[in-house]
């Protein structure tokens, strides 16, 4: 047998092996991995004298270390495990010899002891330890008799940390358990043991291998949080710590002394870390003295003459950044402990004074992985010192004095460093990662901020302003990466200035942060800023200016100077802020549209040679303007920057204070070149030419653009309207060339999409114009390529058109309405293949039912019974009915309730009142017996229908709909539908007093008996 699992690993491991033969090895190593006798023959194969290959020996290690960790064997199979594999260790880790494992044996061989000791250790194997330290020989030569043997033992000292005390391990409470008995047997048996051991390795760590040094280390840093901190702060074993964490030299970060000095911090981090009371853990903090330390550090060469140079120790940097972090962490703690002694925190107090410098060192760090090491415990010193301030009307004195380096700190990190290289492809990452770290640098700001506002105030103001200042002073010019600091620094003090609901209150400044960010504003403006040639100042200044738009509201004079320099970015030869000043400058015109009157002739001829749409491929390599290419952006990213621009001519264009025929004039010198390049391309665009038709998809999105800046007027808004007929007749053109384009490619997707976009935002401009070619577009965007999605939110538009223009579109819609249906109803009979298909059929089930109920809210329900539509009437009650019963999409099912109820209450005639004689008269004849026939039984329906849940919340609303209906009814039809309602409840199961109580409700109001229904028909499902 041995030799059948030797060579079907050799063969599933062989890369060389045919692909069937291979299958077939993976499939018996399986079935022997799943037998629960195979641990066996691979136990007996991995302790062979004879040693099998490095794979066979791993992967038959492997199995039986699966057979352990299931923990499916008995007591007997796991002893004698235990003794194969101990007599396995006596032979190949004694001292002298010279077959020692490779590193991925000695790791599965100690995960497999690591599982045997959770299951024997407590009864069976108690002298575990004692077993493998006997292997690493007398303590006056541990470390250095049998060294192999010696770190297998730290090893496993290792793994049942991780085993059983790891807190980032998640356990169930049964293991929980057992780990937490495991720690009590080991602290009562051998805990002071192992701790002999540590200090005999560490006595002697000149005389030994550093690797079994650093392993002393990181057992002791793992098993400190858990055990006697006695242990560890004995005198020996803190000596060499002393001396590891001490060392100096110049040998690289990846090298064993290196390693075991970073070992030695780390377990004073851990140690540090431990969890005990106040007053313990100040004094553990002083006993072992981490100030020196931690200063010694700071002063070695490796984290101070090298800080500047390639050969700086960032590993040992970072490392003592955690220790610090740790540190400061307890110290904030131990402060913010409600009913501290005076003693204790005196002593807190003097350790954080000492501390905080070297928080401040590392927290100045250039590297950021060093700096973000100490960010928690900083934003931890904040917190404690926004309370205290809260709590004492203002921070203490022993506190306040640190709070101005901190800050001076935080807004020093925000800068760029001289090693920057700002848009480089090669830098995108590390920028990014710089914009992150500016967040969480913010952040802190922000409690400085909440600490003492004035002091921020302060700070700020002065960086700003003095950067601005030597702009003026040829021999002190800021840089790039000052102005950036300055600027960035002005953006996130809007926070402050704004925070009380903009710059302004009454022509006045709102507060003292925003007449000094008002100054700001001024010095940056008038200060020749804006010809900087650095593109992230040029970025910065359009941010700012449409970041504080307010101040130009109250400054006008300023406004020529900056839309000069807009008109500049927008020329920009540098990609990123070419695009970026298209989308900047059109929200900077739409907020002061009302203030650009005298100057919109001057804004559109200056943008007038950007308005010129090139639709680019994907492999288009174009040098001009627009061209995305040199900039690595998509072409479709720097075509829907292009339309803010358009969007900004509108804006520009059609405020109040431009003549009406600088409108005019404006409006045909954009719309007539776009339209006259739709007809341009369009018999290319028909013969399949996919350039010609993304010309056209851009030139159609160009005009809706346009059409939205003059206009952002929708059908039914009670405020607005179109602008003057002169201007929409300029749009109508504009309409056409999209129908005609759209009619002759309604095949695609992009231009359908492009259309429903330009639809939208013509209406603003048209008005009721656009209802004479309303066939056309529906003609065209719900064309038979339509999507379901497509339909849906086209109807969507479409309610909106009904709303808005119900006073003269009565005619329009008799004539579309059938056809228009007649492709709702083919999309809802398409076949589901997938869980997109579901969401958009509900979408459009949904849109088709409010659609309706729009059409019947504004008095045009009799537009669904005219001669034109009375053929489609049968399907249209049958979707409803149908969508009424499915208890699969709630949503439209209250939706269609809603839509029976509605129909019934418009065509059933006048109300009847209850229990009296009176016969209906329906405004359609005959409509009362169709209402009993059709529509009285489905309630019933919903409630007897697969998946029906009167439990479900969305389902409770739909049985609110379906009472409300029942209302309706009662009230349209009278004695006949009570009759017949009260034989439907005896069918199912109601009494006398069930039934009495049924039509009490339903005599009341409809909201008393949607309430009830909801509530009965609940109590009968339960």
């Amino acid at each position: 047998m041995e030799s059948h699992v030797e060579s079907a690993i050799e063969l599933a491991f062989n890369p060389t092996t045919d692909q069937n033969l291979k299958g077939q090895a993976y499939d018996f190593l399986n079935q022997l991995r799943s037998d629960d006798n195979g641990w066996q023959v691979c136990l007996a194969l991995f302790t062979r004298p004879q040693s099998p290959s490095e794979v066979v020996r791993l992967v038959c290690l492997e199995i039986v270390n699966n057979a352990v960790q299931m923990q499916k064997l008995g007591q007997y199979s796991l002893q004698y495990i235990k003794e194969s594999l101990m007599g396995y260790v006596r032979h190949r880790y004694a001292a002298g010899s010279q077959e020692a494992d490779s590193p991925a044996i000695q790791n599965k061989l100690t995960q497999t002891l690591t599982y045997l000791f959770t299951s024997l250790y407590s009864d069976d194997w108690a002298s575990f330890f004692d077993d493998f330290r006997a292997l690493a020989g007398d303590g006056s030569e541990i470390g250095t008799a049998n060294p192999v043997a010696t770190m297998l033992y730290l090893r496993i000292l290792g793994s049942i940390h991780d085993e059983i005390a790891d807190v980032m391990i998640p356990r169930t409470p049964q293991e929980q358990k057992r780990s937490n008995d495991l720690k009590d047997l080991i602290r009562a048996r051998d805990v002071k043991k192992i701790a002999v051991t540590w200090q005999e390795i560490l006595s002697r760590w000149r005389q030994m291998d550093l690797g079994i040094v650093e392993l002393c280390l990181r057992s002791i840093a793992k098993w400190v949080s858990w055990i006697d901190i006695s242990i560890v702060i004995d005198r020996n074993i803190q000596n060499a710590l002393l001396e590891l964490a001490g060392q100096q030299g110049s040998f690289s970060s990846e090298s064993k002394e290196a390693r075991a000095r970073d070992a030695a911090i780390d377990t004073f981090t851990e140690t540090v870390g431990k969890k005990m009371g106040s007053n313990d853990k100040i004094e553990l903090i002083r006993y072992l003295n981490l100030s020196g330390i931690v200063g010694q550090l700071i002063a070695s060469p490796a984290l101070s003459e090298l800080r500047t140079t390639p050969h700086y120790d960032t590993d040992l940097a970072e490392t003592v950044a955690k220790l610090v972090n740790n540190v400061v962490f307890d110290i904030v703690k131990v402060l913010d402990t409600d009913g501290l002694d005076e003693q204790t925190a005196a002593k807190a107090n003097e350790s954080l004074r000492t501390f905080v410098p070297y928080v401040l060192r590392f927290f100045a760090d250039e590297y950021d992985e060093i700096c973000s090491a100490v960010i928690p415990s900083l934003t931890d010193l904040l917190t404690m010192f926004r309370r205290q301030s809260k709590s004492k009307g203002g921070l203490p004195t022993e506190y306040a004095d640190m709070l101005r380096p901190i800050l001076d700190a935080i807004i020093t990190k925000m800068k760029y460093d001289e090693t920057s290289s700002w848009g480089e492809e090669d830098e995108g990452t590390d920028e990014a990662e710089f914009e992150e770290l500016r967040k969480r640098l913010y952040v802190l700001q922000q409690n400085v901020a909440a600490v003492d506002e004035q002091l921020y105030i302060a700070m700020l103001s002065d960086v700003i302003v003095t950067t601005f200042s030597r702009l003026d002073t040829p021999k002190e010019k800021p840089n790039w990466r000052d102005l950036d600091l300055a600027m960035h620094e002005m953006y996130l003090f809007g926070e402050l200035a704004v925070r009380n609901g903009g710059l302004y209150q009454k022509s006045a400044p709102s507060s003292e942060a925003s007449q000094r960010l008002l100054g700001m504003m001024a010095k940056m403006v008038d200060s020749g800023l804006a010809s900087h040639p650095h593109p992230a100042i040029q970025l910065q200044y359009m941010e700012i200016c449409v970041r504080y738009v307010q101040f130009f509201e109250h400054n006008p004079g300023s406004i020529p100077k900056v839309l000069e320099t807009f008109v500049n970015f927008l020329h920009s030869t540098h990609p990123k802020v070419r695009l970026r000043s298209w989308y900047l400058f059109q929200r900077f015109v739409r907020h002061l549209r009302a203030q650009l009157g005298n100057v919109a002739s001057t804004v559109v001829r200056a943008v007038g040679d950007l308005l010129v749409v090139k639709a680019e491929m994907p492999d288009d390599k174009v040098d001009d303007d627009v061209s995305s290419e040199d900039n690595g952006q998509s072409a479709d990213a720097a075509f829907t920057s292009q339309l803010y621009l358009f969007e900004a001519v509108g804006c520009v264009a059609s405020t109040s204070p431009v003549p009406l025929e600088t409108k005019v004039t404006i409006a045909k010198s954009v719309i007539e070149p776009l339209s006259s390049d739709i007809y341009h391309h369009l018999h290319a665009a028909k013969t399949g030419d996919a350039r010609s038709c993304l010309q056209i998809h851009h030139l159609i999105m160009a005009l809706g653009t346009i059409a939205n800046g003059f206009s952002d007027w929708t059908p039914g808004a009670t405020s607005g309207g179109p602008p003057p007929s002169e201007v929409s007749q300029e749009f109508v053109g504009a309409s056409e060339a999209v129908v005609v384009a759209l009619e002759a490619l309604k095949q695609s997707s992009d231009i359908r999409t492009a259309a429903r976009h330009a639809f939208s935002r013509l209406m603003g401009v048209l008005g009721s114009n656009i209802l004479p070619q309303l066939p056309k577009w529906i003609d065209g965007l719900l064309s038979s390529a339509s999507s379901n999605d497509e339909m849906a939110m086209f109807l969507r538009t479409l309610a909106q058109v009904v709303y808005g223009f119900k006073a003269e579109i009565y005619s329009i819609l008799d004539t579309l309405l059938s056809p228009l249906l007649q492709r709702v109803f083919a999309g809802v009979a398409l076949p589901i293949s997938g869980t997109d298909d579901e969401i958009q059929l509900r979408e459009l089930k949904q849109q088709y039912l409010n659609f309706i109920l729009v059409i019947l809210n504004n008095d045009l329900g009799s537009v669904l019974v005219s001669p034109a539509n009375q053929a489609i009437f049968d399907n249209f009650i049958t979707t409803v009915t149908r969508f009424a019963c499915d208890p699969s999409d709630p949503q439209s099912a209250r939706l269609a309730f809603s839509t029976l109820n509605r129909i019934s209450a418009l065509w059933g005639g006048p109300d009847i009142a209850i229990n009296s004689d009176g016969a209906p008269a329906p405004a359609l004849p005959g409509f009362d017996g169709f209402i009993i026939s059709q529509f009285a039984p489905l309630p019933w329906t919903l409630l007897s229908a697969p998946g029906f849940n009167a439990r479900d919340a969305q389902m409770r609303s739909v049985v609110q709909e379906a009472a409300a209906l029942q209302w309706t009814i009662l009230r349209k039809v009278g004695g006949q539908y009570q009759r017949q309602l009260e034989g439907d409840l005896r069918d199912l199961g109601a009494g006398d007093d069930a039934i009495r109580s049924y039509f009490g409700s339903m005599s009341g109001d409809v909201v008393g008996f949607r309430k009830f229904l909801a509530g009965f028909v609940q109590q009968a499902k339960a």
